[in-house]
């Protein structure tokens, strides 16, 4: 197992040390290209951005270590089976759902329930959304891209009316935490196998994207475009390039509307 990050957070700041606040570890699935850096695995990063967040108010210290689940360590074989990623580790205690993970952030972790906002409305609209982009790589037919625009276009009206920054208001939530890794995706995977792109009018989506590409609780947590393809790439059967590991990782970030602040 290799440590990823270990957030700045944990240095000392007006005297206190970083052993005034709990350690979280955050087990994450290392990538599937070189076994080392992060992986491609949604509720890895999902959580990460959620235990980043707190991270950077001190409410925690964080540390992410990441597992190559193709050749697991004995170590991590020893205590955790077959389990896999994410695997979150509170003072010894190891959470292995994810339903249990998210329970135990929002109840036991100092700040989590702060993140977990209670908006149903929000709740239904992102929902689903990445089932219709795994059957839009899988169909490869214009009724299933225009499942995944209908959908887009649906969170863009709801950003459009609220005219906030993030999800549910102008700070993040765990909302955010889900949809943005999600969207990721479907930019980086639906141009790489089916040349789709998110539609330049949807401006409240990408001004959206522009915000959550700013943060650190994202960047520090995103996948490199090519672990994201190579996700799919296996799910599918499909080979890796030849000496794939050996490509220095690109962050697809860019915004490709001018945004005004």
């Amino acid at each position: 197992m290799s440590s990823e990050v270990e957030a700045q957070q944990q240095e000392s700041t007006n005297g206190s040390s970083k052993f005034d606040v709990p350690e979280i570890e955050l087990i994450i699935k290392a990538s599937t290209i070189d076994g080392r850096r992060k992986g491609a695995c949604l509720f890895c990063q999902e959580y990460f951005m959620d235990l980043y967040l707190l991270a950077e108010l001190k409410t925690i210290s964080l540390k992410v270590t990441t597992v190559d689940m193709q050749k697991p360590p004995p170590d991590f074989r020893t205590n955790f089976e077959a389990t896999h990623p994410p695997i979150l580790i509170d003072s010894g205690l190891a959470i292995l759902e994810n339903e249990k993970i998210e329970r135990h952030i929002m109840k036991s972790i100092p700040g989590g329930y702060n993140l977990f906002v209670q908006d149903k409305d929000v709740a239904t609209l992102i929902e689903n959304l990445y089932g219709k982009l795994k059957l839009m790589l899988v169909k490869k037919d214009e009724s299933k891209n225009n499942n995944l625009l209908t959908h887009l276009r649906k969170i863009n009206d709801h950003l459009a009316t609220r005219n906030t920054r993030f999800l549910t208001g102008d700070t993040m939530c765990c909302f955010d935490c889900e949809l943005m890794p999600r969207l990721q995706h479907i930019r980086v995977a639906g141009k790489y196998f089916v040349d789709f792109e998110i539609p330049t009018h949807l401006t409240a989506l990408w001004r959206y994207m522009y915000h959550m590409y700013q943060l650190d609780a994202f960047t520090q947590s995103c996948p490199a475009d090519q672990d994201i393809i190579n996700h799919y790439k296996l799910q599918q059967s499909l080979k890796m390039k030849k000496h794939e590991e050996l490509e220095t990782p690109t962050f697809t970030t860019s915004i490709p509307i001018d945004i005004s602040e």
